[in-house]
């Protein structure tokens, strides 16, 4: 148990002392960066699995169905 609260205390003193934050205007910057990509890249799967999807139903219906 003793090592257990050593390592928190430890890990609290890292976190407290040595580790370098990032400045909340550039941490909120950078989310609306990731969160722009996120939505374009998303939109950009969307966009092949659709046509993808009706490239294969035009298979099936062409091809497989004939």
């Amino acid at each position: 148990m003793a090592g257990i609260i050593n390592y928190v205390q430890e890990a609290y003193n890292e976190l407290k002392n040595h580790v370098t934050w990032t400045p909340l205007a550039e941490a909120q910057r950078l989310m609306v960066v990731v969160a722009v990509f996120s939505i374009i890249f998303s939109l950009a799967v969307w966009g092949v699995d659709t046509v993808f999807s009706s490239v294969i139903k035009l298979y099936f219906d062409k091809v497989v169905g004939a």
